[in-house]
């Protein structure tokens, strides 16, 4: 089977990159030549260790040889890595990135495109808490949603591609508006981040006794709701930052929320208590049917 691009490029081999590259490997359909391009040298190592890319390189003049480049570095250094690398990539090439948040990244990247390059992001629905070169694995993408953001007027062939590239790595694939993308992952990706870390500063800030006990006798509701809060601080800091008028919104809603059930614990409530329990469980059952929990 021909491979879907001659030569792949990703830069930026952490969790996402590297599992793409992993993908990549051992399929053989999507790319014939896999370049891994990171500016640390231990990653770079590392990279070659594991033997996951045919070409590893700091130089982004590299991206001369590739019909695809990928950009997964952390959403703030999306927009500069792609004013580096876009006067070194070749006619009818394509850019994607996997950022998080889309804010103005489209039309601002749109805008700067060299002359017969298409642009289409792609964000995976899918990660752990853990980064780097070593936390990738082949199956990361499975069943999982690929939210792609491609923007207005952007050539469909090129939208096909960068689907198909999805799909070859596992995932199910939806076209979205820059704004539905950001306000729908400050719900379901970055409101949750957020509350874990908070949950478990609110942890921190207990007396020393307390905190001592918490953290020996956690429960697996502790342990579970705040798995995530072991996940990267900058780049979690560039997410809440950068999608803040979407997150923000969010968090107003559950602060009502949050406020509304603590009234009805407040006055015993019972009807209402069990009411938000039953729709709480019956979203949890929606993401089991939808292949999601």
């Amino acid at each position: 089977m021909t491979p879907l691009f001659s030569s792949l490029c990703v830069i930026g081999p952490g969790l996402i990159g590297s599992s793409i590259l992993r993908r990549a490997k051992e399929t053989c359909t999507i790319a014939g030549t896999l370049i891994a391009a990171d500016s640390k040298p231990h990653v770079r190592e590392r990279v070659q260790e594991l033997g996951i890319a045919d070409v590893t390189t700091s130089d982004l003049a590299v991206a001369a040889q590739a019909d695809c480049v990928m950009i997964c570095v952390p959403v703030g250094a999306v927009e500069g890595v792609a004013r580096q690398v876009l006067p070194y990539m070749k006619p009818g090439s394509i850019l994607t990135d996997v950022a998080s948040v889309r804010g103005q990244l489209g039309p601002t990247i749109q805008a700067i495109l060299p002359e017969g390059i298409s642009y289409i992001p792609g964000h995976p629905m899918a990660g752990t808490e853990h980064s780097g070169p070593d936390a990738g694995f082949s199956t990361l993408f499975e069943d999982r949603w690929a939210l792609l953001v491609p923007p207005e007027g952007s050539a469909p062939e090129a939208i096909a591609k960068i689907e198909a590239l999805w799909n070859l790595c596992g995932a199910r694939t939806k076209t979205l508006s820059d704004e539905q993308h950001d306000q729908i992952c400050a719900m379901v990706s970055h409101l949750p981040h957020l509350l874990a870390f908070t949950i478990c500063d609110t942890a921190d800030n207990l007396s020393d006794e307390i905190r001592a006990a918490v953290l020996d006798y956690a429960a697996s509701g502790f342990r579970d709701f705040t798995r995530i809060a072991a996940s990267d601080p900058v780049m979690w800091r560039d997410i809440f930052l950068a999608n803040r008028e979407a997150l923000l919104g969010t968090l107003d809603r559950f602060v009502a929320d949050t406020q509304a059930m603590a009234d009805a614990i407040r006055h015993g409530d019972e009807a209402t208590i069990t009411s938000k329990i039953e729709r709480g469980r019956a979203i949890r059952r929606t993401l089991i049917e939808n292949r999601q929990a």
